[in-house]
C-alpha cells in the first residue's frame, strides 16, 4: 500500500518491513497537526497488524525532521492550542514505544527539536555521517521541554542538558557516542545499513521481539526488585512459546530455527 499524494508515505514489503516517510520536504518535514495526525493513524494501524514486523521512519528531501511547524504555532497563539498540540505529539511519541514492532529512525539529514525527539523515541536509529542533531528551542526563547523527555531517557543527564541549554548542533558521530543513535554510516550506505539491521530483527522470532520490546519499556520505570520480578514472569511466559522451544531445539541440533511467530 502506497499513499503517494499524502503528508506521510507508507511502503509495505512482503517480508514484514514497513517504511513511513515524512513527506513535507518543502517544510523540512516539520510536524504539523496534519502530519502528526497522519503519523498517529498509520502507527495505530501498524500496531494492530501482525504482518508488519519492523518499521522504518524516514524523511523526504534534505531534512529528516525540523521539529514542530513554527509558522502553524504562531498562527494559533493560544494556550489551549499549544496544550492540545503537545498532547497530540506526546501520544505519537508514546505510541512508538507502546507498539509491538521495533521502530528504526533513518536519519539522513538534520533532526532538530521535536525531530530530535522523534529520533530519541524510536527504538533504534541509524544516521548518515552528514546528519546533525539539536534541540534548538532555547535559541528562540523556548526550552525544549517535551524533547527533553526522550533525550533524558537516551543520553546521560549532562549530555542531554548541554544540548537543551545551548541549542548547539552535534554531529552524527557525537550523537552515537552520546547514545542518541546506534550506527553511523556514509550517506550512500544508509539504506544498506538499515536493511542489515532490519533483516537481523526480521530473522528473529516475532513473539520474542514483541514480548521483549514491551518488557523493556515497562521495566525501565520500575525499581530493581520489581523489574526483576516482572522480567522473570515475562521470560517464563516466553519460554512456554512454540518459538522458544523451536529456537532452543535448533540451537542444540545445530540447525537454523523455523519460527512461527507464536
Amino acid at each position: 500500500m502506497n499513499h503517494d499524494d499524502s503528508l506521510l508515505l507508507r511502503a509495505d514489503r512482503a517480508d514484514g518491513l514497513t517504511t513511513l516517510t515524512l513527506n513535507r520536504p518543502g517544510q523540512f518535514n516539520s510536524l504539523s497537526e496534519a502530519l502528526l495526525g497522519a503519523l498517529q493513524k498509520e502507527l495505530d494501524a501498524i500496531a494492530a497488524d501482525e504482518k508488519v514486523r519492523v518499521v522504518v521512519i524516514a524523511g523526504a528531501g534534505k531534512a529528516f525532521c525540523a521539529g514542530h511547524d513554527l509558522k502553524e504555532m504562531r498562527a494559533n497563539h493560544s494556550k489551549a492550542y499549544m496544550q492540545a498540540l503537545f498532547k497530540q505529539c506526546a501520544e505519537v511519541m508514546l505510541t512508538l514505544t507502546r507498539m509491538p514492532q521495533p521502530v528504526i529512525a533513518r536519519v539522513h539529514g538534520i533532526a532538530t527539536a521535536a525531530g530530535c525527539q522523534l529520533v530519541s523515541m524510536c527504538d533504534l536509529a541509524v544516521a548518515a555521517d552528514v546528519a546533525k542533531f539539536a534541540v534548538s528551542g532555547i535559541n528562540v526563547g523556548l526550552f525544549c521541554s517535551t524533547p527533553a523527555v526522550g533525550l533524558a531517557r537516551n543520553l546521560g543527564r549532562k549530555a542531554a542538558l548541554e544540548m537543551l541549554l545551548t541549542g548547539d548542533f552535534i554531529d552524527a558521530m557525537e550523537a552515537r557516542a552520546k547514545g542518541l543513535v546506534n550506527r553511523v554510516v556514509p550517506a550512500d550506505a544508509l539504506d544498506a545499513e538499515i536493511e542489515a539491521l532490519a533483516g537481523n530483527i526480521l530473522a528473529k522470532s516475532a513473539v520474542a521481539i514483541r514480548t521483549g520490546k514491551g518488557m523493556f519499556y515497562q521495566q525501565l520505570e520500575m525499581d530493581l526488585a520489581e523489574a526483576y520480578a516482572y522480567a522473570g514472569e515475562v521470560m517464563a511466559c516466553n519460554m512456554m512459546s512454540e518459538d522458544a522451544g523451536e529456537g532452543i531445539d535448533a540451537f542444540m541440533q545445530k540447525r537454523k530455527p523455523c519460527y512461527k511467530g507464536c
